[in-house]
């Protein structure tokens, strides 16, 4: 069915959610997007509004608030936020609405807390409650020596690996990258491989059965190792984090970092310089070891 011919707000998420796969969006965006805006629809239409011609700013700021009152968080709401913003620009782009009723609503302010970074106690308690586990001592190594993060490591496939070197296939709106492969990661790497279950696939980490191994898996699993070494507060993502503030407060060029982390603007990771002090004030593309 033609996107102009569908009139109805929950057909019109349908047809959108199938855009964004044909677009090649990362499933968990998709996932995230198809849930938040069925989350308005569903408020629309308990207001017997089930039209786009029938949905106002005010519709959109009374959804908004009543996140609020449920007591989502402003990161939580303002995330929905821009799921029903895309949905709007893109009823509009089509020529369904003239007028975008989601454009005038504002996000609730919130501050980004500071990221967690690992301090050196720390990730070596990491490393050592994991350390008899050699596939998840393997992506721990990777992603503080590395920053990749989980999604890519869960994808990461045996042809990606290339000597000193990881190659990020392009996915989503990231554009294909290469980040160079230390001795440890690259050890912990091998370590690994010797082990790695010799069922046919094209993932580097699988399970036993050689299925491929999921982040919910990973995510388990090193959540599991942080509580083991006495490590709180703390998730899986900070190991990425302490890799990007680690190679900055070593002297690593900004710009450099920015390209290996996979940062989509240069401001997200110069927001990391205020948390840490750099050693040097010479600029540098050699990558140091944690």
């Amino acid at each position: 069915m033609a996107v102009q011919e569908i009139q109805t707000l929950n057909s019109l998420q349908q047809a959108f959610i199938q855009d964004l796969k044909l677009k090649s969006r990362s499933s968990a965006t998709i996932l995230a997007y198809n849930k938040d805006i069925e989350q308005l629809v569903q408020f629309l239409g308990e207001k017997e509004k089930t039209q786009p011609d029938q949905v106002s700013p005010s519709d959109i700021e009374t959804f908004r608030n009543h996140l609020q009152e449920k007591s989502y968080t402003a990161k939580s709401i303002s995330r929905k936020l821009n799921a029903i913003k895309a949905y709007f620009r893109w009823i509009v782009s089509n020529k369904i609405l003239e007028n975008d009723p989601a454009a005038p609503v504002a996000h609730p302010k919130y501050d980004n807390p500071p990221p967690r970074l690992l301090n050196r106690m720390e990730y070596r308690a990491l490393r050592d409650a994991a350390k008899d586990d050699k596939r998840i001592s393997a992506i721990i190594e990777l992603m503080l020596q590395t920053g990749l993060r989980i999604g890519e490591v869960a994808n990461l496939k045996l042809e990606d690996v290339q000597n000193e070197k990881i190659k990020i296939s392009a996915y989503a709106s990231q554009p294909e990258r290469e980040i160079p492969l230390n001795k440890p990661a690259k050890d912990a790497l091998e370590d690994y491989l010797k082990e790695r279950s010799s069922i046919q696939n094209s993932h580097v980490f699988v399970t036993k059965s050689g299925r491929p191994l999921l982040v919910r898996n990973i995510r388990s699993s090193i959540d599991r190792y942080f509580r083991e070494a006495g490590i709180e507060n703390a998730k899986v993502n900070d190991l990425r984090s302490t890799f990007i503030a680690h190679q900055l407060r070593s002297g690593v060029d900004v710009v450099t970092i920015s390209k290996i982390a996979g940062h989509k603007r240069l401001s997200t990771t110069e927001r990391y310089l205020e948390f840490i002090e750099r050693k040097s004030a010479g600029r540098s593309t050699r990558l140091a070891e944690l």
